[in-house]
């Protein structure tokens, strides 16, 4: 880095986004891209530490600080390679990741850490609009054939990986388009879908097949798939939801978070809804409960779809927000944030369980609440105990459950295949082979690790196809990571 002192000079700027008032009113993404400009000043606060936290925690080990420096230098083209080097979709994560990266940024320790995802997703956008992002055919073809079951994050990664070494893979996806929760899960506002759709050209162009509508072990015999692969790679996600049992659960007008975020999607792509089984915020009360990344794209979307008020109700008691940052870095803080949607008019709760949902004519009207006390054990582990004081009454006429998932659904694929589970009800298979309890079938992703951040995916999917790589050809020049 040229600039050593660039991080004392220079303030934290982050790209900009449209006023609150006006990104509520549409569908898409409503923040900007870095100019260029602005990118190659943001860069130069990158400080040459000594030992990069953020390259160690970024989970694909991005190489954040040599292309940091090379936007400084205006080497864009450099900078992009360097990027595609370990992260084979970085226009997702630029838009999407939570940005361990960040947390993990020495200037994150002032609070002004380096504007990371910012500046990726600048260079991704400037290699697409330059034309350096092209199809990269295998130069020699393997004649063994992969499947992948799923099209997320982790199995495209997976999927590209492997056709650029040569395998001829084809890609299962029980949805009638590829992308799996990046195009059914993930609001246009924060991904918009030419975006993904331009990515999946190109994994086609590579010579990746897809094959969508078909739902293995219901459309499609895995035992036949199995006899027809050399591999079989499960990405299948974590789509079993934690649910609640409490009085008054089934309710019409409580609905699980991706039942609800897949429907507008779809009618944000200009898929008619069934009338009889529509979704709709307009006009009401909207709870969500749950305060993830799940529950948040729940609020932005209940918003813009006209709610008359809502809230959002989380568990643990609300973080301060000022923490000795020192106690916790490179790991994140957990002191309390500041949501996009909080501008929005998004309201929330905080330190309460839902104990019950009350009904009227068969619709949920009203949610009771029970407050908690957190207490710190002599172990160091936080437990919740219902607190002395009354219970609470929230009005409610839609309520989304966003409390996350807890593992891959085990009906149907994995119980025909029979596969051996870890104590959580994934799927059991190491971080060395990827492979699961039978010979030939790998996993990786959410069903393999559990539900977590688009990068992990990513990072899952690189390093199971080195793994299917290495059992198929017994070497592999594919990364580790």
């Amino acid at each position: 880095m040229e600039d050593h002192t660039g991080f004392m000079r220079i303030p934290r700027v982050e790209a900009r986004k449209q006023y609150p008032g006006t990104r509520v009113r549409h569908w898409h993404e409503y923040e900007t891209i870095m100019p260029i400009r602005q990118a190659c000043g943001q860069a130069q606060r990158c400080m040459d530490c000594g030992t990069p936290g953020c390259h160690a925690y970024c989970p694909v080990h991005n190489l954040i600080p040599d292309w940091n420096t090379l936007v400084c230098e205006a080497d864009w083209h450099a900078a992009y390679e360097q990027l595609a080097s370990t992260n084979n979709f970085p226009e997702f994560t630029g838009r999407i990741c939570n940005a361990p990266c960040e947390h993990a940024c020495t200037l994150t320790i002032g609070d002004r850490p380096v504007t990371i995802r910012s500046i990726e997703l600048a260079i991704v956008e400037h290699a697409w609009r330059a034309g350096w992002i092209t199809p990269q055919r295998a130069r020699r073809r393997l004649f063994r054939r992969v499947a992948i079951i799923g099209s997320g994050p982790a199995g495209l990664a997976c999927a590209q990986q492997l056709v650029r070494r040569g395998y001829q893979v084809t890609v299962y996806e029980k949805a009638d388009c590829p992308g799996g929760l990046l195009r059914y899960g993930i609001p246009d506002f924060r991904l918009e879908k030419p975006v993904l759709e331009r990515r999946l050209s190109q994994l086609a162009t590579e010579g990746v097949r897809f094959r969508t509508g078909v739902h293995v072990g219901c459309d499609l015999d895995i035992r036949a798939l199995q006899r027809s692969a050399h591999a079989v790679v499960l990405a299948l996600g974590a789509e079993q939801p934690r649910d609640l049992d409490v009085p008054g659960r089934f309710l019409r007008g409580i609905h699980f978070a991706l039942e609800y975020l897949q429907q507008q999607n779809r009618r944000v792509a200009g898929c008619a809804i069934d009338p009889a089984t529509a979704i709709s915020a307009a006009g009401r009360n909207v709870v969500v409960i749950g305060g993830g990344d799940t529950g948040s794209d729940c609020v932005g979307t209940a918003i813009r779809q006209g709610a008359q008020s809502v809230t959002q109700i989380q568990y643990h008691d609300c973080p301060s927000p000022q923490l000795d940052r020192l106690l916790y870095w490179p790991e994140p803080v957990p002191g309390k944030r500041v949501s996009d949607h909080d501008a929005e008019g998004c309201q929330h709760i905080w330190g309460c369980n839902t104990i019950a949902f009350e009904g009227q004519g068969g619709r949920v009207r009203r949610l009771q609440l029970q407050p908690l006390n957190w207490e710190q054990t002599a172990d160091g582990a936080w437990r919740k105990r219902p607190a002395g004081r009354p219970h609470r009454y929230l009005a409610a006429d839609l309520v989304l459950l966003a409390m996350g998932y807890a593992h891959p659904r085990h009906a149907g694929l994995l119980q025909e295949l029979a596969l051996d589970l870890d104590e959580r009800g994934n799927i059991a298979a190491s971080d060395d082979s990827y492979c699961s309890s039978v010979d030939g079938v790998f996993a990786c992703g959410d069903s393999r690790r559990g539900q977590s951040l688009v990068v992990w995916a990513i990072r899952e999917g690189r390093q199971c196809a080195r793994a299917v790589d290495l059992y198929l050809s017994g070497d592999s020049v594919l990364p580790a990571v």
